[in-house]
């Protein structure tokens, strides 16, 4: 709960910040930093990290993240383990509600610093990839981790989550499609979601499918 707490402060702080324009410097020298002076239309570095770049964005996209959370539904209903089966599924569809609904509230356009590398039509802040990713990445990682027998293949899977949450958050600075504060505040506000869901997950959704011995993650077997 300090936790949540002191995200939504930070958060709340962000957000302010942004909306009095105090920001700008820094996300204006952070992205062109990411370009070539002499062309703001080229990134930094080989041609081939752009195109890496632009598929690791796209595991932040709707599409993608929608096929890895029904998968992993239909995957956890399969194996008789319904309860978080069905509250991973509206944990991930009402973090992204709260993502729509924070980009209309705040109102923030697309950076114009530098020239887009991918085409955008939707507002700025928070980073629609990075909080989503984040809900669905670390939601995913941390109610998955509880069905995990062992220690190491929890911290696996929850790790697995924070890294595919960050490189999407850095893929859209350096796709020029958002500030950084935007990123900044995608991953916190995806944080708080998650962290929120995993408390919420652990007092009232069992781990473990009915009958299996192991529910709510007492003991390892006779």
């Amino acid at each position: 709960m300090a936790s949540i707490a002191g995200g939504l402060f930070v958060l709340q702080r962000l957000t302010s910040e942004v909306l009095e324009g105090e920001t700008f410097r820094f996300d204006e020298t952070i992205l062109l930093a990411l370009r070539r002076a002499n062309d703001l239309a080229v990134p930094i570095g080989p041609a081939w990290l752009t195109h890496a770049v632009d598929d690791i964005t796209s595991l932040g996209g709707v599409t993608v993240l929608s096929l890895l959370t029904g998968l992993i539904t239909i995957y956890l209903l399969l194996d008789r383990r319904w309860p978080i089966a069905l509250f991973i599924f509206s944990s991930v569809l009402t973090g992204w509600l709260a993502s729509t609904t924070l980009k209309i509230l705040i109102a923030r356009p697309r950076p114009d610093v530098v020239p887009h590398l991918v085409e955008v039509s939707d507002l700025s802040f928070p980073s629609g990839h990075a909080m989503v990713s984040a809900v669905t990445y670390l939601t995913l990682g941390a109610l998955l981790a509880r069905t995990q027998r062992y220690r190491s293949t929890r911290i696996f899977v929850m790790a697995a989550g924070v890294f595919l949450a960050v490189i999407i958050g850095l893929s859209r600075i350096y796709l020029g499609v958002h500030y950084p504060t935007d990123v900044f505040a995608g991953w916190c506000a995806g944080a708080i979601w998650a962290l929120g869901c995993w408390l919420i997950s652990k007092r009232f959704v069992p781990s473990r499918a009915p009958g299996d011995g192991l529910e709510n993650g007492s003991g390892d077997g006779d």
